[in-house]
């Protein structure tokens, strides 16, 4: 029961957006950690600043160890937001990408400080666009979740990164209230950019973003 609760809400969405994007080229996974998607990626090198399972070479995003052009995909999920320049390793992914080659990456905007103290940065899809407005072409730019739904994803965070009065009980009642809200119906019809009501805008608490863009 317990287990089933403190199931991550958002895990089955980026599987499906990076499983979208299988492909049998030739593949480098920045960040890989576990390698939780390597069954989409059959000729594959996982990256990592730490040794583990599934990691391949231990080395920084910020200075790839490998040549010009080698990989067909990067793949590139929640590290973004761990690199102290990510204009830099933006580069250097550029670098070792073919002509054409695709770029997969997701990224935290609204979100707990987590893995700290290397936890730099939170992104918009504003940002996003103007750190991939040369040398890119953006394939697919979409948010994670909705407004509610990135509510009941910080629910879930301070469920697993606090310890609280009441123990395992109120654990498992932050836990539940999470799952209650992410199953709701949403109530936002309309968003926009301000307060004032002026420009219509979307997604404007979501917990962070998918994207694809190819090297030009």
């Amino acid at each position: 029961m317990f287990d089933s609760l403190t199931r991550k809400i958002t895990r089955s969405r980026l599987d499906e957006f990076v499983k979208k994007y299988a492909s049998a080229g030739r593949t480098l996974d920045i960040g890989c950690s576990n390698s939780p998607y390597s069954k989409y990626f059959s000729d594959r090198v996982g990256l990592d600043v730490r040794p583990g399972p599934g990691i391949d070479i231990v080395g920084d995003a910020h200075r790839l160890p490998f040549g010009d052009s080698e990989f067909e995909i990067v793949l590139c999920t929640e590290v973004l937001e761990h690199l102290h320049a990510p204009a830099e390793a933006i580069a250097e992914t550029r670098r070792v990408l073919k002509p054409g080659g695709l770029l997969i990456l997701s990224t935290r905007f609204i979100f707990p400080l987590h893995d700290t103290p290397g936890d730099y940065f939170r992104f918009t899809k504003y940002g996003l666009k103007h750190l991939f407005r040369d040398g890119w072409e953006i394939v697919e730019l979409k948010e994670e979740s909705s407004a509610k739904d990135t509510i009941a994803i910080l629910f879930q965070r301070l469920g697993y990164q606090t310890e609280v009065v009441g123990g395992r009980l109120t654990k498992a009642l932050i836990f539940l209230a999470a799952k209650i809200i992410a199953a709701l119906p949403d109530p936002v019809k309309k968003e926009f950019g301000g307060i004032k009501k002026e420009n219509e805008e979307r997604g404007i608490m979501t917990s962070g973003y998918y994207l694809a863009c190819r090297k030009k």
